[in-house]
């Protein structure tokens, strides 16, 4: 009924009909021409665009992010960055370095002492008798020195698998932020396309306002819609920016903000839980690094155990006897007798920690199972719902909206009726964004081993929990 109306006031006038924006149309296979509502000079008049709202406060420019002169970023670039300029890797590898020097320290042996002795000075007036140097040198029994420096042999490889995980945890954190960005860069498309339907929907309101068809009430309630609209918009914006600042966090360079090149769908085939999990167990650094552990602390206590033999201390050195005027030599052995202290203590705190050890390494198994299950949820859940979106839901709400084009056509429905259906399969296509960021996301994590903390600090070979040994605690 309105838009016969509106035909019988603009006939003769204007050769301009109901208005259909080409955007809408693009989104149809459908040709249909449809004619226009609102005269091209109302519309060039039209102070409700985005600018008009009443903030000020505005994160950057949007141009920014958006320029097409700007090469975009890629996924492989922003790896390589991260590989060499994220911090958290940089410290693992530290970690490896400064275990590589505990070892290296641990198995020197111990330097030999010099000293100068002068005995019994001033007896029967002379310097003494003994006047002369003696050198002092620790033997080390019981192969304590190639046991120490294998200890820390073994934790320096502990160190390694932890450095290959947080390798893992920044990439995955690098590609999660980056399909995140990604997938805040569509949304912001889709959202724009909904500030559209929604202006276009003013629109039309103002013009049923003027033909008598709308009142005060929906054309305020048009604008308070738009309004929305356009902060559903501006929140994009800051969610593309915000997810672009993360990202570049974690490759560790202040990139200059910019768009993001690459595609949210992908197929990779589908993932099995029993097969990831396996894949997992069998191959996760933080297992690796565990079992790696429970080494170091067997040969831990293999040391302890032989800590209680005594070292032969040798001393010896020549002088001269100022009393008899003869030239003298001095020899000595000495020797620890491990009467009471047989280092019983220390060698049950090391018997600990290996013990604590092996059940860290089951906590770790279970903590995996747990975060996989988490994530296979979220995986099978989002694939789930990309393909019943993809065979149903988009190709029927998309279908409603066209079919809505042509009941416009043939006087059957109102143009508002068309815009409701297009805001709907807009709704729809956001939804299908969301599931395939979930999938993806999860995807990477099963694939990634599970690790994540791309800027948390670099693990220590010793962990949290570990039980030192320590000889004479205090």
């Amino acid at each position: 009924m309105v838009k016969s109306l509106c035909n019988l006031i603009l006939s003769g006038i204007c050769t301009g009909f109901l208005y259909a924006p080409a955007f809408l149309l693009a989104q149809s296979e459908l040709e249909i021409s449809v004619p226009e509502l609102v005269p091209e000079s109302v519309r060039q008049n039209d102070e409700l665009s985005l600018d008009a709202l009443s903030t000020t406060h505005r994160w950057g420019r949007t141009v920014e992010m958006e320029e097409p002169q700007r090469e975009a970023y890629d996924l492989e670039m922003l790896l390589g960055l991260a590989s060499q300029n994220n911090p958290t890797i940089r410290q693992a590898r530290l970690q490896i370095s400064g275990t590589l020097a505990q070892a290296l320290q641990a198995g020197l042996y111990p330097n030999p002492t010099l000293s100068y002795k002068a005995e019994n000075i001033n007896s029967g007036g002379t310097p003494g008798e003994f006047q002369g140097a003696e050198l002092e040198q620790r033997i080390v029994t019981a192969d304590k020195l190639a046991l120490s420096r294998n200890k820390y042999l073994q934790r320096a490889k502990v160190a390694e698998h932890q450095a290959v995980a947080q390798q893992f945890k920044v990439c995955n954190d690098v590609r999660i932020y980056y399909i995140q960005t990604l997938a805040a860069q569509e949304i912001l498309v889709l959202r724009r396309e909904m500030q559209k339907t929604a202006q276009d929907q003013m629109e039309t309101t103002k013009e049923l306002f003027n033909l008598g068809q709308a009142n005060q009430v929906d054309l305020r309630a048009a604008l308070a819609d738009l309004r929305r609209h356009q902060l559903d918009v501006l929140a994009a914006e800051n969610k593309v920016r915000q997810h672009f600042y993360k990202l570049t966090s974690l490759v560790g360079v202040e990139l200059v903000p910019g768009p993001l090149q690459g595609s949210l769908e992908n197929d990779y085939g589908m993932i099995d839980f029993d097969s990831a999990y396996a894949t997992v167990l069998g191959e996760s650094p933080e297992l690796l690094a565990a079992y790696a552990k429970l080494k170091a602390d067997h040969i831990t206590v293999h040391r302890e155990n032989v800590e209680w033999v005594p070292d032969i201390v040798v001393s010896g050195g020549s002088g001269y006897n100022f009393e008899s005027q003869d030239p003298v030599a001095n020899f000595s052995v000495r020797l620890e007798v491990p009467l009471y202290d047989r280092n019983q203590g220390t060698i049950r705190q090391a018997q600990a920690d290996e013990n604590r050890q092996r059940q860290e390494i089951r906590r770790i198994e279970m903590q995996l199972r747990m975060k996989l299950a988490e994530q296979y949820d979220s995986y099978i859940t989002a694939l789930q719902k990309i393909e019943t979106y993809s065979d149903t839901i988009l190709p029927e709400t998309k279908k409603a909206y066209e079919q809505s084009l042509i009941s416009y056509k043939n006087n059957r429905e109102e143009w508002t009726v068309v815009l409701d259906d297009y805001r709907e399969y807009t709704k729809r296509r956001m939804e299908q964004v969301e599931n395939h960021l979930n999938k993806q996301s999860a995807e990477i994590l099963i694939n990634g081993y599970l690790l994540q903390g791309g800027l948390e600090a670099a693990s220590t070979p010793t962990p949290p929990s570990h039980i030192d040994a320590t000889p004479n605690p205090r």
